[in-house]
């Protein structure tokens, strides 16, 4: 608790409340569309953080909810042979960009989460119809999984390429909703791992990534539970416009 009030004492009322507000809307955006969690954080909270700060906070909500998605589902052992060769990739693709380039502490960092942001919206608002031809497959996984650890190293992201070469599978909505967990789970570990590595993260920002936790999965259940309440197809445009927008201003 003594660590939990120093974390959270050293950023103020306003920055607290933003922290506190982000993770309820990236847990809701999660719960309405099963994703998008860890964008819209890294997003807002890169408004008045570095992003290795805003990545910290982030890593204990991302990896239980992520969990939890990739519980769902029972092709795991399937889909982890199919996969290996992504799921690899980032990891290297992450730790080594991290080496090289450090985790977020580059002053173009922030630009560069704008660019990251604007590609996924674009990505998510013209829905490119993609596929990836069988014999090519785990080729075209590594190299979309070594940019993935790129981007993830950088600005804390990991969708981009990673989830437009998984929907590029022709996967069924199920498996890919495993799938996506699964990506999105060993980024996270990928990226704490690199966080710790560079002493970015610790027990005081893992304490205050856990207390994160709270308001990301009052937002899960709340998105939830408006999901079948609203269109799909409606908030899936309004949060895609969103997060672009978001990005041309951290772009700018």
């Amino acid at each position: 608790m003594d660590t939990f009030s120093q974390v959270y004492s050293a950023l103020g009322g306003s920055l607290i409340l933003l922290v506190l507000g982000t993770f309820f809307v990236a847990g809701a955006v999660k719960g309405v569309i099963g994703l998008g969690l860890p964008t819209v954080a890294m997003g807002l909270l890169g408004l008045a953080m570095a992003p290795p700060q805003a990545a910290a906070l982030l890593v204990v909500p991302s990896m239980v909810t992520n969990v939890w998605q990739l519980a769902a589902g029972g092709r795991f052992l399937a889909l982890m042979r199919r996969l290996w060769p992504l799921l690899a990739a980032i990891v290297a693709g992450t730790w080594a960009t991290a080496a090289l380039a450090g985790t977020g502490s580059q002053p173009w960092a922030v630009r560069a989460l704008g660019v990251a942001l604007v590609l996924y919206a674009v990505s998510g608002l013209f829905a490119f119809t993609l596929h990836v031809p069988p014999p090519r497959e785990r080729l075209l996984g590594a190299l979309a999984g070594a940019a993935t650890g790129a981007v993830t190293a950088v600005t804390g992201v990991f969708v981009i390429p990673a989830v437009p070469y998984l929907q590029a599978l022709g996967l069924a909505k199920d498996e890919l909703v495993q799938a996506l967990g699964m990506a999105f789970t060993v980024s996270t570990l990928a990226l704490a791992a690199a966080l710790a590595r560079d002493g970015a993260l610790g027990h005081r920002e893992m304490a205050a990534s856990l207390v994160a936790l709270v308001p990301a999965m009052a937002g899960m259940w709340a998105g939830q539970y408006w999901r079948h309440r609203i269109s799909p197809a409606a908030f899936r445009r309004g949060f895609f416009s969103g997060l672009g927008l978001l990005g041309l201003y951290l772009c700018l």
